[in-house]
């Protein structure tokens, strides 16, 4: 008898919308697609390189993904909890550092043994030193990733969702945060969504690839072959003259505008 496979996360056709902002405050609104009728199946412990331009969705993806955004169709199932590591992403700028790993363990209901447990593991591992007591809000883009990236693997969730935390800071500890990673995939059988710009960190990394581009899913498989595709369409946007590369934005965005106005009952239409 077949193995049941055990999938981590499923989507099934999800969408999200977004509202664009206006110059003008008495133009009516107009909506585009940030993310249009995505489905894709992630067992559990895959890696999963998610590319794509600036732009392109991956962000609203990794929201999505960690259940701080909503989705607005389709259909989401996620098996286990999830954390998103990102630069700013989850951190109080107000709070310090270590006030902030007292709040994200209380609001995940951790005592306070197990949350002072937390606090010397996230000491150890970001090396913040007398940082770690100042407020978020003087932090470098470096450090924030360093708290962030402590806290979450302190949290050790059961998805992580990697949102270019590493492409910030110190190359020391940007490796020091990929060898963990690495331990975690081979060793503790965790799911990872790993969203950079750096293909040889995907390559490395991945074991499948995911290519978003203008809110559609383009392409879904194993990590070179995706890398391979996405790494050319690259460099025959970046051969384009300013001009061309204009017109393909400008048409990458009239295919996300949602054309007419937004109605009663338009959600359930079209989302139905």
């Amino acid at each position: 008898m077949d193995k049941k496979i055990e999938y981590a996360v499923e989507m099934n056709h999800v969408s999200k919308i977004y509202a664009l902002k206006q110059k003008e405050k008495k133009k009516k609104k107009e909506y585009f697609y940030a993310l249009k009728d995505i489905s894709f199946q992630i067992e559990k412990g895959d890696v999963v390189g998610i590319l794509g331009t600036n732009g392109s969705g991956k962000s609203t993806l990794s929201l999505i993904l960690a259940g701080i955004s909503d989705h607005d169709g389709g259909e989401m199932i996620v098996n286990g909890e999830q954390a998103l590591i990102s630069i700013n992403t989850g951190l109080n700028q107000q709070l310090t550092g270590e006030e902030n790993i007292n709040v994200k363990g209380a609001l995940l209901g951790l005592s306070k043994k197990r949350i002072a447990e937390i606090k010397e593991g996230v000491i150890e591992f970001a090396e913040l030193g007398d940082f770690l007591y100042q407020p978020v809000k003087k932090y470098s883009s470096g450090m924030k990733s360093r708290l962030g990236f402590s806290i979450s693997l302190a949290l050790n969730p059961d998805i992580f969702i990697v949102d270019e935390a590493l492409s910030v800071g110190d190359k020391g500890f940007a490796q020091k945060c990929l060898n963990r990673m690495m331990q975690l995939r081979d060793e503790k059988n965790k799911t990872i969504f790993f969203i950079s710009h750096s293909l040889p960190q995907v390559r490395s990394f991945c074991k499948k690839g995911m290519w978003i581009e203008g809110g559609k899913l383009i392409e879904f498989g194993e990590i070179n072959e995706v890398c391979d595709h996405y790494a050319a369409y690259v460099d025959h946007y970046n051969s384009l003259t300013e001009k061309e590369k204009k017109k393909v934005r400008d048409e990458k965005f009239n295919e996300r505008l949602i054309k007419g106005e937004i109605k009663k009952g338009f959600w359930e239409h079209i989302f139905k």
